[in-house]
């Protein structure tokens, strides 16, 4: 066993008992404020209460450490671990406000230290200025995404169900789960899009992945008319590209089978490219459709795509279709 583990078995037992931490806290105050000379016990302190798990215990030696970073990390674990539902996590809320507060603090110190040529407070863990306000960014971010999906479960809108629990702590994939989450809870796309385009663009997600995802979802809920709020929405958020509209409607027609043919009809006439639209049509085997608006194009391109939906139409023995693709031809 290495000393430092020698130390903390003598000191911790598993039916933990405050008054024995905070006498060791005082003790190692008295002998050294500024702690640094127990360093390596400390840290190794952490490290063991953390693979017991006896969190309540880390946090309490880790705010006595001035370990402010850590701290805020054992506050995301104890707003996270363990919530069902956003109806437990808007109860957590009090951890989120403790992870700023602790953030806020480091920040301070950094600040107050910056103009000397030594940090102090060597074994405690840094952050740059930036991360540090990116993360309490985040934290504000998560107030906001609790609050609404708190009050989605409460008011019974919520329509998701599942094991997962996304929250913005996790990796990519989890804060796109909660942009998807947000718009798919509220009473409408709209109510929750504001807080979602927010989370896509602090992040830097894929943006038209997100809103692909969220138009199956709404297909499977058989929302039609919520898919063109969600294109509407998209368009006037002044930062989608000139296609993303269209590819978000191609990546749903997958479950073309599914959508009734006036709802069908009305998302593909929401197409802005030609192109899109014929390309749509072939999809779902609408090729009337895509011959109409392919004999509309410029004549060299016309004939191309006149070409294809006649060959489409052989191919599926549509012998009307073909018949009068090479009437036009």
């Amino acid at each position: 066993e290495s000393p430092s583990e020698v130390f903390i078995e003598g000191i911790f037992i598993p039916s933990y008992e405050s008054g024995k931490l905070h006498m060791l806290e005082n003790l190692l105050e008295t002998i050294d404020p500024g702690l640094e000379s127990w360093g390596v016990y400390l840290i190794a302190t952490c490290k063991y209460l953390q693979r017991k798990s006896y969190y309540h215990i880390l946090y309490e030696l880790q705010q006595f450490m001035k370990d402010h970073v850590r701290a805020a990390m054992t506050c995301i674990r104890f707003f996270t671990h363990g919530a069902k539902s956003y109806t437990e996590l808007g109860g957590k809320q009090t951890w989120l406000l403790k992870i700023k507060d602790h953030l806020k603090v480091y920040l301070q110190e950094v600040s107050r230290s910056s103009g000397r040529k030594k940090m102090a407070f060597t074994f405690r863990k840094k952050m740059s200025a930036a991360d540090v306000s990116r993360h309490i960014n985040t934290v504000d971010l998560q107030m906001e995404v609790t609050k609404f999906l708190h009050r989605c479960e409460s008011s019974g809108t919520s329509q998701m169900t599942g094991s997962s629990l996304p929250t913005l702590f996790g990796n990519n994939n989890m804060k796109m789960d909660v942009a998807c989450k947000v718009m798919l809870e509220g009473k409408n796309i709209e109510e929750g899009f504001g807080i979602a385009f927010r989370v896509l663009q602090d992040f830097q997600l894929e943006a038209t992945e997100v809103y692909s995802k969220v138009a199956k979802q709404l297909v499977k809920q058989q929302k039609y008319g919520e898919i063109r709020q969600l294109l509407k929405c998209v368009n006037e958020s002044g930062v989608a590209a000139k296609n993303d509209g269209d590819n978000i409607i191609l990546n749903c027609l997958n479950e073309f089978k599914n959508i009734p043919a006036e709802d069908l009809d009305n998302l593909i006439q929401d197409m802005d490219s030609d192109e899109n639209k014929i390309q749509a049509y072939v999809m779902c085997n609408k090729l009337r459709s895509a011959y109409l608006v392919s004999v509309r194009q410029e004549k060299s391109r016309a004939v191309q795509l006149v070409q294809h939906v006649q060959q489409l139409a052989e191919n599926s023995r549509d012998d009307v279709v073909k018949a009068i693709c090479t009437q036009w031809l």
